[in-house]
């Protein structure tokens, strides 16, 4: 008999205080105020955050006007940088704004219905979790989730926006079994530092452990499993006051957490004619399908554009040695069933709302929203009837 395969798999997620999140809702929410008012707006807003300062910058042509740094402002308050306790605050920030028109050589090929840009999306689903994400980001997720929860319902009040979570899962012939390795870092006020003024009390890292990661992780926690709480002691400079950030640099924390591969581009900022945006929504949505359909208990696909033209020059789907059903018959079926033209995506998945500030944390994937359209599992029969099985 051969032995048990056991290996560890480690993802993270980041609380939307992060600088790069900062940054990611931020664009999200200029893209958001814009669409509102113009839904076929063209949009690439990139934002840029240091001590006091953000640089939004970028390409947008709109019929409609948005006050820019107005709009930031809300967003930063939004967050949870309202006051200057945790040094970035939107009273105080200054908003240098060098937005520009888009390119009108890009714009007489996304005129005429093609891909905005030329890439590979990349989408994946699973069965290890019921929204079919993997364990590990799933969790991450959730835990940065809870962590702004107790934050801004005052459950733990010492909390600033700023965090960090990760989880290490064992995985046994492939399947999840336990969490072996939980970090949590979190930003907070020095009002729970201990006398040495250099870690935060053991008292604080019991409410961290009761009110965050009991709740989420539950019986997944057993007695082996490493539970490091601020490693470096204490975290009372967090966001931009402490580094930098950047829109599109979470992209990993964005996706699967490192579990599936991931094509060019970032999503935040970015209307729907972008297809690093809604190219990688669908072909989410694609695998979705595919594993609610019963064909795969895993699934990637691929889908690749060139610039200015509408059809993906190639789909690809990778089942992971787990389909009942090949790939290669299924990508002319899915050609058939989904839409793939960036015009026949944008109106299949409603892609012209002011919805996208909520995808900038904790994942654009995996969410219980209603406004999350790539979610849904609409197309499995539709698949099953043009398989037959």
């Amino acid at each position: 008999m051969s032995k048990q395969q056991s290996y560890f798999f480690t993802s993270e997620s980041v609380t939307e205080g992060h600088p790069d999140t900062v940054c990611d809702i931020v664009s999200d929410s200029v893209l958001d105020a814009i669409l509102a008012k113009d839904p076929k707006a063209r949009v690439a807003c990139e934002t840029f955050a240091s001590p006091g300062l953000l640089i939004i910058g970028g390409e947008i042509s709109t019929k409609t006007y948005v006050n820019i740094k107005e709009t930031a402002k809300k967003a930063v308050k939004n967050i949870g940088y309202d006051k200057p306790e945790f040094g970035f605050s939107a009273d105080d920030v200054a908003i240098i704004n060098l937005i520009n028109e888009q390119s009108p050589d890009i714009a007489q090929g996304v005129d005429t219905g093609g891909a905005g840009d030329q890439g590979l999306m990349i989408g994946y689903a699973c069965k290890e979790t019921p929204e079919y994400m993997p364990l590990p980001i799933s969790l991450a997720h959730k835990l940065a989730l809870r962590l702004t929860e107790v934050r801004k319902k005052q459950i733990l009040p010492y909390l600033g926006p700023d965090g960090k979570t990760q989880i290490t899962v064992e995985y046994v012939n492939w399947q999840p079994q336990r969490v072996d390795a939980v970090v949590l870092s979190t930003q907070h006020s020095e009002k729970i530092l201990d006398k040495t003024g250099k870690h935060i009390s053991e008292k604080s890292k019991k409410e961290l452990y009761d009110k965050v990661i009991e709740p989420v992780l539950g019986k997944l926690v057993d007695k082996k499993t490493k539970i490091y709480i601020n490693p470096t002691g204490k975290f009372v400079i967090g966001g931009p006051q402490a580094d930098t950030g950047l829109t599109g640099r979470k992209i990993i924390v964005d996706t699967y957490g490192g579990m599936a591969a991931h094509g060019g581009g970032a999503f935040s900022g970015k209307d729907a004619t972008k297809v690093d945006r809604s190219a990688s929504y669908m072909a989410r949505h694609i695998a979705k399908n595919i594993v609610a359909a019963g064909f795969a208990d895993k699934c990637t696909v691929q889908l690749a554009y060139a610039i200015g033209v509408a059809e993906p020059v190639s789909v690809m789907i990778d089942t992971h040695v787990t389909g009942k059903v090949h790939g290669s018959v299924l990508e002319p079926i899915v050609r058939k069933v989904f839409p793939l033209t960036p015009k026949g995506i944008i109106d299949y998945l409603k892609l012209r709302r002011p919805i996208f500030v909520k995808t900038a944390a904790y994942g654009h994937f995996g969410r219980n929203d209603k406004d999350f359209t790539w979610e849904q599992t609409n197309k499995a029969a539709a698949l099953k009837q043009a398989v037959k099985i």
